[in-house]
């Protein structure tokens, strides 16, 4: 059986005069043990989506179960065998990061002492055993959400919900948090990891789901993705403009494809299958014919060519914000639940 299935998964957030549709119809299968992408902009659907999986929200129609449970019928069960991470770090900024993981800990009916033993486990494995005794205030941004996911495997959770995990990180810091997520992916966990980078994507998951306008567009691994708007391309700034056509002639019988022309900036690109190979060809080629370049460059399509090509607008174009909406539990929550969505 498969981790998650959601079928038809409905969300309507407004008035009768003004609705928006947070979900519209989406349908989602995750396999057990597997990372899965969900991909999109702002707005899209995706934290709505954990949301509905997550316990938190009740569909409008459709239905999904988690683990083999009902999200709604059984939601009491559930919320005992996954974890969540939100978008920001749902931490107690008076207390300390080992009073913080005590206190998830006791939300997870763990004892006192099983609690305190999880929690100096925890601050290891995020490399805070230092920072433990320090109140989070004091944290910075990237240990503030080491601690966060830190809390939501408290409870050993068999699926984990990673609601864009490095939203607002620098860097470094993404990069991190990238190290400790791989970690968590070597135990075989099954992840559900929202974002809006596709680098982040392609760097942690299986397997990514586009999502626009609240339904799943596309499915398949990074490399599929790009595929679909033309892979690798090369590209090329000239020195100068009256070298443009002998350009493209060296580029069209380089890399074997159509080349486009931006006249303005000096700039030719053409798809290309080979890589570095055929990057190394293309200069090659130039030198000989004799002209000279200002910048080269092998690209590859970025998040908003994805978009650009299965919805015909970038992502920073995407839907309006998901509402916040109130939190509609879809049963009595259990202890833990309350505390990770306080």
């Amino acid at each position: 059986m498969p981790a998650i299935t959601a079928e038809g998964l409905t969300k309507v957030y407004g008035s009768r005069k003004h609705t928006v549709h947070a979900l519209d119809g989406l349908d989602l299968t995750v396999e057990e043990g597997t990372v899965l992408g969900l991909l999109g902009p702002n707005g899209a659907g995706k934290t709505t989506t954990v949301r509905v999986l997550a316990t938190l929200l009740r569909p409008d129609a459709g239905r999904a179960t988690v683990l083999g449970h009902d999200v709604v019928r059984d939601a009491q069960q559930l919320r005992r065998e996954i974890g969540l991470s939100g978008q920001y770090a749902a931490v107690d900024e008076n207390l300390t990061g080992a009073e913080n993981l005590w206190m998830f800990g006791r939300l997870y009916q763990l004892s006192s002492a099983e609690a305190h033993s999880r929690a100096a486990a925890l601050l290891d494995q995020f490399a805070l055993s230092a920072a433990g005794n320090r109140v989070v205030k004091t944290y910075s941004g990237g240990m503030r959400r080491r601690l966060d996911l830190a809390s939501a495997l408290i409870g050993r959770p068999r699926l984990l919900f990673l609601d864009e995990p490095t939203t607002g990180l620098d860097p470094r810091s993404r990069i991190g948090m990238w190290e400790v997520i791989r970690d968590l992916v070597r135990t075989g966990s099954t992840l559900l990891l929202t974002t809006q980078y596709l680098e982040e994507a392609d760097a942690l998951a299986d397997d990514i789901a586009v999502v626009d306008a609240g339904k799943i567009i596309a499915r398949g691994t990074a490399d599929e993705l790009k595929s679909q708007v033309g892979g690798e391309r090369v590209e090329v700034v000239l020195h100068k403009a009256g070298d443009l056509e002998n350009a493209r002639a060296v580029l069209g019988r380089c890399c074997g494809a159509e080349v486009s022309i931006d006249a303005h900036a000096r700039r030719l690109t053409t798809p290309t299958s080979g890589g570095t190979e055929s990057l190394v060809g293309v200069l090659r080629a130039l030198d000989e014919a004799g002209i000279p370049l200002d910048d080269v460059a092998l690209r590859r399509p970025t998040l908003d060519d994805v978009f650009l090509s299965l919805t015909g607008h970038g992502a920073e174009e995407g839907a309006a914000p998901e509402p916040d909406g109130p939190d509609e539990p879809a049963a009595e929550p259990a202890a833990a639940t309350v505390g990770r969505a306080s």
